[in-house]
């Protein structure tokens, strides 16, 4: 071993544990935090960075009161801990190959509120065929979902895109057109017609991702030909806490035509114009072809890209009729 030039030397030489806890301290944004964590003492933790920052010969997070960075040398490890992280958080249903029964589990992030009959009908038949597989469901913002796949981090990813990912494969779930609503409580609700005008300078709240070259950008640029005032009144990366706020009148947002049919017919919100023209958003099934799936995550992605495949995407648009 000690003839080994030094860069060789060292994954021989390092605890592999302190890639796990500097894992969690970034993550987690501190070190005491990442203490709690893992049930931990704070200078166990502030001992393993140490010998890390020690083994790499770099500083990986610069901690003084009051800040904590992360410097470029410490994000590339971050990136490649997760990396890690993700091929031994499989290797449970990789091992899991003597049984006569398909056995594994699947790990989805998803972003908010996806609602689809067509995957919740796959999904059942899925369950139903495999019983002995298991699921966990996470939901994050679309960003962190692409980043979770690209990191290898969970077995699928279902959220919107503001740009087809290079190293990732990518499959249209479902398409769904976006409204303007308005809760009970607001003005507008008991007008019988709504003159387009009285939109102007109206307060909104917004998904965080309607930013400029976000995924839902579109809506941005639904409100601006309604004339809606310049700044948000409320924003959210949640469809559950955008719903709120239109149904407390914090102000008007735009929610997916068939996610909202259901509050329209229960009278808790109306839609308002423009009803013509409205934005469709693609929601997408991404997966990273670098990662070595299990027996139950190949037989899911089959199965679900064999069924998909065979439905025409006018059957898979929701929320115009």
């Amino acid at each position: 071993m000690m003839s080994l030039p030094q860069h060789q030397r060292f994954p021989w030489n390092l605890d592999w544990n302190l890639l796990r806890t500097f894992m969690v301290v970034v993550e987690q944004r501190g070190i005491s935090k990442a203490a709690d964590f893992l049930g931990l003492k704070q200078p166990t933790v502030s001992a393993a960075l140490k010998r890390l920052e020690q083994t790499t010969g770099k500083q990986l997070i610069i901690r003084k009161p009051n800040e904590f960075t992360i410097t470029r040398p410490g994000q590339a490890l971050y990136t490649e801990c997760a990396k890690i992280f993700g091929s031994i958080s499989q290797l449970p249903s990789l091992l899991d190959v003597d049984k006569a029964e398909l056995r594994g589990h699947l790990s989805i992030a998803i972003t908010s509120s996806v609602m689809s009959e067509h995957f919740d009908d796959f999904l059942n038949r899925f369950a139903q065929t495999h019983p002995h597989v298991t699921y966990s469901f996470s939901v994050q913002e679309s960003e962190d979902v692409e980043t979770m796949i690209s990191q290898n981090r969970a077995s699928f990813g279902i959220c919107l895109l503001s740009k087809m990912p290079k190293n990732l494969k990518t499959m249209v779930l479902y398409r769904e057109f976006f409204g303007l609503f308005c809760g009970a409580r607001h003005p507008l609700f008991a007008v019988e017609e709504i003159d387009p005008d009285a939109l102007k300078g109206e307060p909104f709240v917004a998904f965080h991702t309607e930013a400029e070259g976000g995924p839902l950008e579109v809506i941005a640029h639904l409100r601006a030909r309604a004339g809606f005032a310049n700044t948000w009144r409320g924003v959210s990366s949640s469809l559950n806490e955008i719903r709120r706020m239109i149904m407390s009148n914090v102000g008007i947002g735009a929610l997916p035509l068939h996610v909202a049919r259901q509050d329209v017919l229960a009278g808790n919100i109306r839609q308002l114009p423009p009803y013509d023209a409205l934005p469709m958003v693609n929601i997408y099934l991404v997966t990273n072809p670098a990662r070595r799936q299990s027996d139950a995550e190949a037989a899911f992605l089959t199965a679900c890209n064999a069924e998909f495949s065979a439905i025409d995407i006018e059957e898979r648009t929701y929320g115009l009729e």
